[in-house]
């Protein structure tokens, strides 16, 4: 099923994207580093929040299934940009944090983790992209 995303350019680095389904609007302006004021979110800075929450969703179906709650995980997606051989996105590198009240079994645990590696965003990254993950379980 192919989902429509229609974005205007509004001029000075800003641009206005509007999911087709629900009809929700998604602003985005370039970053500082690059030029913008870094009002919004960058289109690289979306790669990154596709990564995390693609992790959160494929997760959240496999706890679903299996009687889980991860409400209350945390999910920080660091992005580190080069220039070298272009610029682009060098490094997505994710924590999940999973809250004090979550009490999963080492199964559990590894069918969480193996579908966090298996989300599509990830798996649609290009290789040269580092994607490292940390998995942090409460005590």
């Amino acid at each position: 099923m192919a989902v429509e995303i229609n974005i205007t350019y509004e001029g000075g680095l800003h641009s206005a994207a509007t999911h087709g389904p629900s009809r929700q609007v998604l602003n985005t302006d370039a970053p500082v580093d690059n030029g913008g004021k870094g009002a919004a979110f960058s289109p690289t800075d979306l790669v990154a929040t596709a990564l995390g929450t693609c992790m959160a969703t494929v997760m959240g179906l496999v706890a679903q299934r299996s009687n889980l709650c991860l409400k209350g995980l945390q999910i920080q997606v660091l992005k580190e940009m080069t220039a070298d051989p272009v610029r682009r996105i060098g490094t997505l590198k994710t924590r999940l944090i999973f809250p004090r009240t979550t009490v999963l079994k080492p199964d559990d645990r590894a069918r969480l983790e193996a579908a966090a590696r298996a989300c599509p965003v990830k798996q649609s990254l290009h290789p040269d992209v580092k994607t490292p993950i940390e998995f942090i379980y409460p005590d």
